[in-house]
C-alpha cells in the first residue's frame, strides 16, 4: 500500500485541469506544485475539513481561516462562495457530515465578521441556507433554520436593499404545516419553521427600507402558519404581555409549536404600526372564515385577546372596528360567535377609547342590533343569541368607561329608541332590544347623585317610555330605574311587595341636599309617570311589582320631611285609583291596594314615624280580619266570590287622608301639602281649562249664595237660547247677607278654598309645562262656539214665547 499519492492519477476520467485545480484537496498530496498554485483562501478552507466527517471541524485550521478572513475582508465573498460550492457537491453526493461541517464554518465566520464587511459574506451564506432548506432531509432543514436564526439576531448597520426573503417566508411557512408521519420529527420541523418566520420578522420589520414584510403576499403565509400551530394546543390560556411576559410558558417547560407560534404572533403584533394592524387582521379573519374556527369561540377569543394585548394600546380601536365590519357576514351562528368574541375583547379597547371613537363603537353596535331586528324571525334562536352577544359587548365596553361617558352612552341609546304611540312589531322589538342594551350599560354605572344620573333630557326620554305598549318593555324601563336609583343594594330586598320591612334589612341613609333639589324639580314628572304606569289595563303582576320597587326605592333614597307629603300623596292616589279607575280588572284593583298599603308601611319605617306606623298597622289588621286579599303578597289572579269584598265596597278599610295628616302633625312634620287634592288622580284641579280661575270663582259664588235666598244667580241674559224667568219676588238684599259676602263665607268654606289654592299652587310649581298645556286645553274652539251662538241668535226670537203672548211688561223688566 502506498502512503504517497499524486493528484494527477485520474482514476475517474477527469481531465488534467479538473484534477489539478479542483481535485487537489488532500493535504497528503505529493505534488507541492499543486498546493502552491491554488489560492491561499482555498487551501485554508480545504484544511478545515477532516479526513472523516465524524472527526468534526478542525478547530486549529478554522482559527487560521477566521484570522485570514479578518485580515483580508475582501476575500470573504470568495471564501463564502467556495464553501457554498463544496457544500453543494457534498449535498449532491449525500455526504451530509461534510455539509454540516461547512455550515458550522459558515456560522463561525458570520459571527466573526465585522458589521461593515457582513454584506460581502451574507449572499453566499444565504445561498448556503437556501440550498440546505431545499433538501428533503429534515436534519439539514433544521440545521439551515438554526443558522438563519443566528443571522437574524445580528444587527446590520447598513442593510442590503436588494436582499429578498420571499423564498425563506414560503419555505418556513411550509415547514410550519409539516405533516411528517412521526410526531417527534413533525414537531421539530414545525418548531424550526416558526423560528425561521420569527427570524424573518425580526430581520425585516425593524427597517422600512428593507423588503416590506407587511405586504399581503407575505402576511397571507406568515399569519395562517402561526394560527395553524396555535389551534393545535390542548387548552388556551391568554395572559397580557405585562402578566405573562410572552407565551413561553413556565420556566423549564419544553417548547412546543403552539407556544412558540403564540410568541411569534405577539412579536409580530408588537412591531406593527397603526397602518400595519389591518395587514395582520385581514388574514386572521380570512383564516377563521375558511376553516370554520369561529365556533366554538374559545380559540377565536384566545387569538383576539392576544392581538389586543400585543398591539399598542392606542390601536385597539382598529381591531374592534375590523371585527365589527365582519359581524354581518355569514350565517346566524357565525354572527353570534363573532359578536361573542367582540364582547370578550371590547372591554380591553374601552380604556383607551376617547371622544368620537366611543360613540362610533356604540353606534356600530346599535346599527347591528337594528339590522338584526329588521331581519325578523329568519332563525329566531340564532338571532337572539346574536342580539344577546351584542348587548353583552355593549355592556362590557361601557363597564370600562368613566361614569360621565356612561351617561352619554345611555342618552345616546335612549334617543335611538322609537317612541311611537302604537309602534309596529319591528319597532316594539327594537324598543325592547335597545332598552336591554340601556339596562346593560346602566348596570355598570355607580350613582352618586340623582341629578348626575338623570340629566333632564335623559329623564324625560325615560319617562316618555313608561307608557310603552308592550308590558315587557315597561318592565325593562322600571329595571333601568332600579339600577340607577339604587345606591345601597336595596333592590333585592324590595323586589317583592311586603309589609315586614324589619326583616328586610334595608340600608337607609339621610337624603342629601342635592337629591332634595333634584326631586323638587322633577318629582311631579316622576310620580306622575309612575302613577300613570299603574293605570294601564295591560299591566301584568310583574309590571305592578316593578313599579312598586321603583316607588319603594324613592322612599328609601329620598326619606326626608320635605318629601314625605309628596310620597304619601302618590300612595293615596294609587289607593284611590284602584276604586275609581274603571279599566282595571279585579286582580289589578286588589294588587294596587296591596301596593299602596305596603308603601304606606314603608314610609314610617324609613322616616322613623311611630304614630304613622301605628295607624298603618291598625289598617293592616283590619284588612287582615275582613279582606286579606287587599294585603301582600301579590297574586296573579284574585277570585272573589263575594262582590262586597271589592275595594270600592269597603271604604272603611281604606287609609284616610285626614288621619294620616294628623299622625304626621303629631310627629312634627309639616303636612300642609297633604291636605290638598292629589294632582295625579282624576277630578283634581288639573282636569280642564282655566281651573285656577274657576277655583277662585267657585269660592266667590259660594259666599254670595246667600245674597238672595231662594233665588238663583241670573245668567239667562247672557244666553240668548234660554228664556229668562221672572224672579218670584223682588226682595232686597239684607245687610246680614252683605256682611257674609264681605267676610268671604264661613270658616269651612274658607278652609276649602285655602286647600284648593294650595293644591293648585303645588301643581303649578311642580308640574311640567307640557303637562299643564295638555290638561288646560279647551274642550272646544272659541271660533266654533261663537259661530254656534250667532247661529242661535239668528234662528231664535229675542223674546221668549211666554212673554210674547202675555201682558205687556215694562222695558226695564224685559232688558
Amino acid at each position: 500500500m502506498s502512503f504517497v499519492k499524486c493528484c494527477f492519477e485520474g482514476g475517474e476520467g477527469q481531465d488534467f485541469l479538473d484534477s489539478f485545480v479542483q481535485k487537489c484537496t488532500d493535504p497528503g498530496c505529493c505534488c507541492g506544485c499543486c498546493s502552491a498554485l491554488r489560492p491561499r483562501y482555498k487551501r485554508l478552507v480545504d484544511n478545515i475539513f477532516p479526513a472523516s466527517p465524524q472527526d468534526g471541524l478542525v478547530k486549529s485550521n478554522m482559527e487560521k481561516l477566521t484570522f485570514y478572513s479578518l485580515s483580508s475582508p475582501e476575500k470573504l465573498d470568495r471564501i463564502g462562495e467556495y464553501l457554498f460550492q463544496k457544500a453543494s457537491r457534498d449535498i449532491y453526493r449525500r455526504r451530509h457530515g461534510f455539509v454540516i461541517i461547512a455550515m458550522e464554518a459558515m456560522d463561525q465566520l458570520l459571527v466573526a465578521c465585522h458589521s461593515q464587511t457582513l454584506n460581502l459574506f451574507v449572499e453566499s451564506f444565504l445561498k448556503m441556507v437556501q440550498k440546505l432548506l431545499e433538501s428533503t432531509d429534515p436534519q439539514l432543514q433544521i440545521l439551515a433554520t438554526q443558522s438563519f436564526v443566528r443571522f437574524a439576531n445580528i444587527e446590520e448597520d447598513t442593510p442590503s436593499y436588494h436582499r429578498r426573503y420571499d423564498f425563506f417566508v414560503s419555505k418556513f411557512s411550509a415547514m410550519c404545516h409539516s405533516n411528517h408521519g412521526e410526531p417527534g420529527p413533525r414537531d421539530r420541523i414545525r418548531l424550526a419553521g416558526i423560528q425561521g418566520l420569527q427570524g424573518v420578522i425580526r430581520k425585516t420589520v425593524s427597517d422600512d427600507l428593507v423588503e416590506n414584510i407587511w405586504e399581503a403576499q407575505h402576511m397571507d403565509k406568515i399569519v395562517p402558519s402561526l394560527l395553524y400551530n396555535m389551534q393545535s394546543a390542548e387548552k388556551y390560556e391568554t395572559v397580557s404581555c405585562a402578566e405573562g411576559g410572552g407565551a413561553g410558558g413556565e420556566e423549564g417547560e419544553e417548547e412546543s409549536p403552539p407556544r412558540l407560534a403564540e410568541a411569534c404572533l405577539r412579536d409580530l403584533l408588537a412591531r406593527a404600526s397603526f397602518g400595519h394592524i389591518r395587514s395582520v387582521l385581514r388574514p386572521v379573519l380570512t383564516h377563521f372564515d375558511r376553516h370554520d374556527l369561529w365556533i366554538p369561540t374559545d380559540f377565536a377569543v384566545h387569538v383576539f385577546k392576544i392581538i389586543m394585548f400585543s398591539i399598542q394600546a392606542q390601536y385597539s380601536y382598529s381591531v374592534v372596528e375590523a371585527l365589527m365590519q365582519q359581524l354581518e357576514a355569514g350565517r346566524g351562528g357565525v354572527r353570534a360567535a363573532r359578536a361573542a368574541v367582540l364582547a370578550a375583547i371590547v372591554g380591553i379597547a374601552a380604556g383607551d377609547s376617547v371622544g368620537p371613537s366611543v360613540l362610533e363603537i356604540i353606534n356600530n353596535i346599535l346599527t347591528n342590533l337594528r339590522a338584526s331586528v329588521a331581519r325578523g324571525a329568519e332563525k329566531e334562536t340564532e338571532e337572539k343569541l346574536y342580539q344577546e352577544a351584542l348587548i353583552n359587548a355593549l355592556g362590557e365596553f361601557a363597564d370600562h368607561l368613566p361614569d360621565y361617558q356612561k351617561i352619554d352612552i345611555m342618552m345616546f341609546i335612549v334617543n335611538k329608541v322609537p317612541g311611537a304611540a302604537k309602534p309596529s312589531r319591528a319597532d316594539a322589538m327594537l324598543q325592547h332590544i335597545l332598552l336591554k342594551s340601556l339596562l346593560k350599560v346602566g348596570a355598570t354605572y355607580k350613582t352618586t347623585e340623582l341629578s348626575k344620573a338623570f340629566p333632564a333630557a335623559f329623564l324625560e326620554a325615560l319617562l316618555r317610555l313608561s307608557s310603552a305598549t308592550e308590558p315587557s318593555t315597561r318592565v325593562l324601563l322600571q329595571r333601568i330605574l332600579h339600577t340607577l336609583l339604587d345606591r345601597r343594594d336595596n333592590v333585592p330586598r324590595l323586589a317583592v311587595v311586603t309589609l315586614d320591612y324589619d326583616a328586610a334589612g334595608l340600608s337607609v341613609e339621610k337624603c342629601s341636599r342635592q337629591d332634595l333639589i333634584f326631586i323638587s324639580k322633577h318629582g311631579y314628572a316622576i310620580f306622575s309617570a309612575l302613577y300613570e304606569g299603574l293605570q294601564l289595563e295591560s299591566n301584568s303582576t310583574e309590571n305592578i311589582a316593578c313599579i312598586y320597587t321603583t316607588i319603594a326605592l324613592l322612599c328609601v333614597e329620598l326619606a326626608a320631611d320635605d318629601t314625605l307629603c309628596d310620597l304619601m300623596l302618590l300612595i293615596l292616589a294609587i289607593q284611590q285609583s284602584s276604586i275609581s279607575n274603571p279599566v282595571l280588572s279585579v286582580s289589578q284593583q286588589c294588587q294596587l291596594q296591596a301596593v299602596s298599603i305596603s308603601l304606606a308601611a314603608l314610609l314610617p319605617h324609613v322616616a322613623k314615624l311611630p304614630r304613622l306606623a301605628d295607624y298603618i298597622h291598625k289598617v293592616v289588621e283590619a284588612r287582615r280580619e275582613e279582606c286579606g286579599h287587599l294585603l301582600p303578597p301579590l297574586q296573579h289572579e284574585y277570585r272573589l266570590s263575594d262582590p262586597t269584598l271589592l275595594p270600592a265596597k269597603v271604604p272603611y278599610l281604606m287609609m284616610d287622608q285626614m288621619a294620616i295628616s294628623e299622625c304626621l302633625k303629631a310627629s312634627g312634620v309639616e303636612c300642609g301639602r297633604l291636605q290638598g287634592a292629589a294632582p295625579y288622580c282624576g277630578g283634581g284641579p288639573l282636569q280642564h281649562r282655566h281651573s285656577w280661575i274657576e277655583t277662585g270663582a267657585a269660592a266667590g259664588r259660594d259666599s254670595l249664595a246667600d245674597i238672595a235666598a231662594g233665588t238663583e244667580p241670573d245668567s239667562a241674559a247672557s244666553s240668548p237660547t234660554l228664556a229668562r224667568q221672572a224672579p218670584a219676588e223682588c226682595a232686597g238684599v239684607s245687610l246680614e247677607a252683605l256682611r257674609r259676602a264681605a267676610e268671604g263665607g264661613s270658616g269651612a268654606e274658607r278652609r276649602d278654598a285655602a286647600q284648593r289654592r294650595r293644591a293648585l299652587n303645588l301643581a303649578f310649581r311642580t308640574a311640567p309645562f307640557h303637562h299643564l298645556m295638555q290638561v288646560t286645553q279647551p274642550k272646544y274652539e272659541i271660533q266654533e262656539k261663537l259661530e254656534e251662538i250667532f247661529r242661535s241668535v239668528s234662528e231664535e226670537p229675542l223674546l221668549a214665547p211666554s212673554l210674547k203672548s202675555g201682558p205687556p211688561l215694562p222695558d226695564l223688566c224685559l232688558y
